[in-house]
């Protein structure tokens, strides 16, 4: 992968995994208008970049992220609000909104580490993973409706019923009241809680996992999770049906067969 300078988050690379750090600690790393349209591009660009197989994503200083900036965003989109601009208000929108467009359609795995507050866009951002770690201090709340906005915010009604039920979703987005790390586990928005001093290594490992596995295979996956949201069961079977065989002209689906077969670890190229 070409070299990446972001200027709103921490970018590294461990092998084939890729680690995002949300880096404004001493705010419990809000973001801003640059950080919304550097995450964006980011996720657009992993789509495009084989070489990367997981994604981590994770905050600085014990905390996840607190949302969008008060500050920063809330201030600017009050005064916006105030001169009638309703096409800028939108554009944010709008941009907000490709944020998780553009994470859904990188074939890459998404982990979320969350740690301490995750609120807001941060919850949208981890609601927007594919899999979810938090340690037992991890706090997550949409607080879209404290601020007098709607619980309807970058697909969250969308996603957020499909991840904890329709039932749970609504009382957290009507609510916007915060969620303990054992209430998110057991309504299944965490897959898992784990030691904070231990958050990184165990998500590293889950993404080395994955990164090592079969990464064609993988993104077929994330991307039938993905769309047969919208499709009856009859359809969701012929679509998968189409994306097996196409994964079984892999050269990884003969490697696997080959390893099986002499009895030792099948080792995945990605294709």
């Amino acid at each position: 992968m070409t070299e990446i300078r972001p200027r709103s988050f921490l970018w590294r690379r461990e092998e084939r995994t890729a680690i995002l750090t949300l880096n404004r600690p001493e705010k419990r790393n809000p973001l801003t208008f640059e950080a919304y349209a550097e995450l964006r591009d980011l996720f657009e660009r992993l789509r495009l970049e084989s070489d990367v197989r997981a994604v981590v994503l994770t905050g600085a200083g014990g905390n996840f992220c607190s949302g969008g900036d008060v500050h920063e965003i809330i201030g600017p989109l009050v005064e916006m609000r105030e001169k009638g601009q309703m096409d800028k208000l939108l554009a944010f929108t709008r941009m907000t909104g490709d944020v998780v467009k553009a994470m859904r359609c990188c074939p890459q795995p998404i982990i979320a580490a969350v740690d301490g507050v995750c609120a807001g866009a941060g919850a949208i951002l981890a609601m927007a993973s594919d899999l979810r770690l938090g340690t037992p201090a991890c706090r997550v709340a949409f607080l879209f409706t404290k601020v007098g906005l709607s619980g309807a915010d970058m697909g969250a009604c969308a996603m957020l019923p499909r991840i904890i039920g329709q039932g749970r979703a609504a009382e957290l987005l009507y609510t916007g009241r915060f969620m303990g790390a054992e209430e998110a586990e057991r309504w299944g928005f965490l897959n898992r809680v784990v030691a904070s001093e231990r958050l990184e290594a165990e998500a590293l490992a889950l993404a080395s996992e994955l990164a090592n596995g079969p990464a064609f295979a993988h993104a077929m996956t994330k991307r039938c999770l993905h769309e047969e949201w919208a499709m009856g069961v009859d359809q969701a079977i012929e679509a998968e049906a189409v994306s097996q065989a196409i994964c079984m002209q892999t050269e990884d689906f003969a490697r696997a067969y080959r390893a099986f077969i002499t009895k030792q670890a099948p080792v995945f190229e990605g294709a």
